[in-house]
C-alpha cells in the first residue's frame, strides 16, 4: 500500500471521528498558535528597534565631556571638548564617515504671525544629516562657510516647517529665534515618533557656531556632545578606539589618567536589544511549545483508543496478508495527519492573532507603527515540529497495532 492510498484512509477515518479528532488536535492547534503568533510578534518588536536605533543615524558613536569630580563624587560634566576635536574626529579617524559637534539651547520661534516652540533647538556642524542619516526634503544644509561665518540660517524639521508655513513654502521665509531673524533655507524629510512617542521632527537647526555667539552670547567653543557616524557597523569597535586614542593626544592626557570625555558606542545598544528581544522570543516559543506537549499526549492517548476499537480490523488486515509494518505505518501516517491539520489550523490562528494583535497596538499607540510580520520558516518550522509531534506521540499506538496477534485480533469482539 503506497503513502497516497495510507492518506486518504487516514482522511476517511479521522472524518468518522470529526469531534473526537477536533478536541485530539486542540492541543496542537493551541501550541502552534501560541508559537507562530510569538515569534511573529518577536520579530515585529526587533524591527520596531532596528528602526528606532536608525532614526539615530548610521552607527552613532557619541562623544560627551567627562564628569568633574568633588570630594570623589561626580558634579557636573567639563567643558573640555570642542568642535575642534569634531573636526579632528571626523579627519583623522580612518574608520570614522563623519562627525558633528552638537550644542542644545531652547527658545519660541516666530514664523509670520505664529509662535512656536521647538521640543529641540539645536546647533550642529555640515555633516549632521550624514550622521544622523537625515536628508533633507527640500532646500539644502548650511555649510562649513555658514560655520566660520556663524551665519543666520537654518533648517527646519517637518513639524516646525508645518506649524510656521502650513500654506507655503518655508525655503527663504524668515524667522526670529529670540528676536534674531534667521533664514529657512533647508526642510528635513519626516521621520516621526522614537520609541518613547516623541515627535523627531519638532526640531530646528542652526549652525553651531550660531548658537554659541549670537544666542548664547558665548565665546567659548565647547560643545555638548560630539555625534560621530562609524563607516559601518563592523568598524564601530575599531572608531571606537580611534576616537578614544586621538582625543587622549588632543587633551593631552598621560597613560593611566582618566580622561575627560567619554565615548559611548550605540552598535553595543543594538547587539544588547537584539539578544534580549531573540531571548524573549525564544522564552515565549518554548513556553508556547508546552502546548504541543500536551496535544502530543492526548494524540497517543485517542490514538490507544483507536486500536482498541479498530482490534478486530487489524486482525482482518494482517489475515489478508497485511506485514506488521504495514499496521505501523498506517496508524503513523493517521497520527502525523492529526497533528498536521492541527498545525495548519494552528498556523492560520496564529498569523490572524498576530494581525489582530498588531492592529491593536497601533490603534493604543499610533506613533509606534507596529509592522505586522509573519516568518514563514517559523511557519514551515511550525508545521514540520507538529507533524513530528504526531508521529513521535503516534509510534507507542502504532507499534502496539502491529504486534497484534492476528488470531487474538479477529476474536476480539
Amino acid at each position: 500500500m503506497d503513502l497516497w492510498d495510507l492518506l486518504l484512509i487516514s482522511l476517511r477515518t479521522l472524518a468518522k471521528n470529526k469531534l473526537r479528532s477536533g478536541l485530539t488536535v486542540l492541543g496542537v492547534v493551541i501550541g502552534i498558535a501560541a508559537v507562530t503568533t510569538m515569534v511573529s510578534l518577536g520579530q515585529s518588536g526587533g524591527q520596531v528597534l532596528h528602526h528606532q536605533l536608525e532614526t539615530l543615524g548610521s552607527n552613532v558613536i557619541l562623544v560627551f565631556p567627562g564628569m568633574s569630580q568633588t570630594g570623589g563624587a561626580r558634579s557636573g560634566r567639563v567643558t573640555t571638548l570642542t568642535a575642534a576635536d569634531a573636526q579632528a574626529i571626523g579627519a583623522e579617524c580612518p574608520s570614522v564617515l563623519a562627525a558633528s559637534p552638537f550644542i542644545g539651547t531652547s527658545g519660541q520661534v516666530i514664523g509670520g504671525s505664529v509662535n512656536w516652540q521647538p521640543d529641540q533647538m539645536l546647533g550642529v556642524g555640515p555633516d549632521y544629516p550624514v550622521v544622523r542619516n537625515w536628508p533633507l526634503a527640500s532646500g539644502e544644509f548650511f555649510s562649513e562657510r555658514d560655520i566660520v561665518a556663524a551665519a543666520k540660517v537654518c533648517v527646519l524639521g517637518y513639524t516646525v516647517a508645518r506649524q510656521l508655513f502650513p500654506e507655503m513654502d518655508p525655503i527663504g521665509q524668515q524667522v526670529r529665534v529670540k528676536n534674531i531673524p534667521f533664514t529657512v533655507i533647508g526642510v528635513l524629510i519626516r521621520k516621526g515618533a522614537d520609541l518613547v512617542g516623541q515627535d523627531q521632527d519638532n526640531v530646528l537647526l542652526m549652525p553651531h557656531t550660531t548658537v554659541r555667539k549670537r544666542l548664547q552670547n558665548s565665546a567659548f567653543a565647547n560643545v555638548d556632545v560630539v555625534f560621530v557616524s562609524a563607516k559601518s557597523q563592523a568598524l564601530s569597535s575599531r572608531a571606537e578606539q580611534e576616537i578614544h586614542s586621538l582625543l587622549m593626544e588632543r587633551h593631552r592626557i598621560p597613560p593611566g589618567e582618566r580622561p575627560d570625555f567619554e565615548v559611548r558606542n550605540t552598535a553595543e545598544v543594538a547587539n544588547v536589544l537584539n539578544v534580549v528581544t531573540a531571548t524573549l522570543t525564544t522564552m515565549l516559543a518554548a513556553i508556547a511549545a508546552i502546548s504541543l506537549v500536551v496535544g502530543g499526549v492526548g494524540i497517543m492517548n485517542i490514538m490507544l483508543v483507536s486500536v482498541t476499537e479498530r482490534t478486530r480490523e487489524i486482525g482482518i488486515r494482517i489475515a489478508l496478508g497485511a506485514r506488521p509494518r504495514d499496521i505501523l505505518r498506517q496508524f503513523l501516517v493517521e497520527a502525523a495527519v492529526l497533528s498536521s491539520i492541527g498545525g495548519v489550523i494552528g498556523i492560520a490562528l496564529g498569523v490572524s492573532a498576530s494581525a489582530g494583535i498588531t492592529a491593536l497596538i497601533n490603534l493604543l499607540l499610533p506613533t509606534t507603527q507596529w509592522p505586522f510580520q509573519v516568518s514563514v520558516p517559523a511557519a514551515v518550522v511550525a508545521l514540520v515540529f507538529a507533524a513530528a509531534v504526531g508521529i513521535f506521540f503516534g509510534y507507542y499506538p502504532a507499534r502496539r497495532a502491529s504486534r497484534l496477534d492476528p488470531i487474538e485480533a479477529l476474536r476480539y469482539d
